[in-house]
C-alpha cells in the first residue's frame, strides 16, 4: 500500500517593504533591519491587517521595524521562506514587497531597541540577506522601480 501524501502547507501570506532612498549621483540605496531572533538582515515585513489594504500593511512595518515613513508604491515583486516559529511547527510565508520612497527617517520608532537598521547598495544588500528570491528582488530593485 502507497504511503499518504505528505500535505503541503500553504504559505501564509505577510506584506513588506523595501525602502529606498535615491543618491545625488543618480543611485540609490535599500534600508535593511536586522531580525530580533537571529540577527540576520531582512527587509522590514509583517502580517496582514484585518483591516486595511496589503500596502497599508507594509508600511506599517517599515514604521514599526525601522522607524522609516515616505511614499509607498506598486508591489515589486514577492518571495518565499520559512518562518521559524516560537511555539509550534514552522511556516512556509509568502511576502509581497511594496517599494517605499522614503521621505522620513525617524530617531525613534516602535522596535528601535529591537532591531539595527543600515542603509546598502542593492548589491550589498543582496548579498547579506538569506532568501534567494529576495536577493533576486534587491539586486534588481533599480529596473523594479522604473518599471512599477
Amino acid at each position: 500500500m502507497p504511503k499518504a501524501a505528505k500535505k503541503k502547507t500553504k504559505p501564509r501570506q505577510q506584506f513588506g517593504v523595501a525602502p529606498y532612498r535615491s543618491l545625488p549621483d543618480g543611485g540609490l540605496e535599500v534600508l535593511l533591519v536586522t531580525s530580533r531572533d537571529t540577527g540576520r538582515w531582512i527587509i522590514p515585513k509583517g502580517w496582514p491587517m484585518k483591516k486595511g489594504s496589503p500596502l497599508k500593511a507594509a508600511l506599517r512595518e517599515g514604521f514599526e521595524e525601522a522607524g522609516v515613513r515616505g511614499d509607498g508604491g506598486a508591489e515589486i515583486g514577492a518571495f518565499e521562506y520559512v518562518k521559524v516559529m516560537e511555539f509550534g511547527r514552522d511556516r512556509p510565508c509568502r511576502v509581497g514587497v511594496f517599494a517605499l520612497k522614503v521621505t522620513e527617517e525617524l530617531e525613534d520608532w516602535p522596535e528601535r531597541g529591537e532591531r539595527v537598521r543600515r542603509w546598502f547598495s542593492p548589491a550589498e544588500a543582496a548579498a547579506v540577506v538569506n532568501e534567494d528570491g529576495l536577493k533576486e528582488i534587491l539586486e534588481t530593485l533599480p529596473a523594479r522601480l522604473e518599471n512599477s
